[in-house]
């Protein structure tokens, strides 16, 4: 079996996560901008998980920050603005907490 860095593990829960609630959120609700958004948004965090996997690090964790950014400013927006916590809050915590620890390892492999 292959050996996966750490690192990547994230990329890959929070990919399959947001790609799951997309798909849930077309299934229960009808919206396509669900669907639209959790693919594109987990497709891009699984494939930054992808570029850590191949030793490129740094491209990596600089995509996945800057899909985690683009998570959290949206749902956090959309949470302000409804004042619902599932999905919107939930989403834009778990983006803030990804891009923390992203730009984290950006700045440590960028040194």
């Amino acid at each position: 079996m292959s050996n996966i860095p750490g690192s990547a593990h994230p990329c890959f829960g929070l990919g399959g996560l947001t790609l799951t609630g997309g798909l849930v959120g077309f299934l229960r609700k009808g919206s396509k901008a669900s669907l639209g958004a959790g693919v594109v948004c987990g497709g891009l965090l699984i494939g930054s998980g992808v570029l850590i996997v191949q030793d490129k690090h740094l491209e990596g964790h600089a995509l996945a920050t800057g899909t985690s950014m683009l998570m959290s400013l949206g749902m956090g927006h959309r949470y302000i603005k409804t004042g619902k916590v599932m999905p919107a809050g939930v989403v834009a915590a778990l983006g803030t907490l990804s891009v923390a620890y992203h730009m984290k390892k950006v700045l440590a492999w960028a040194a």
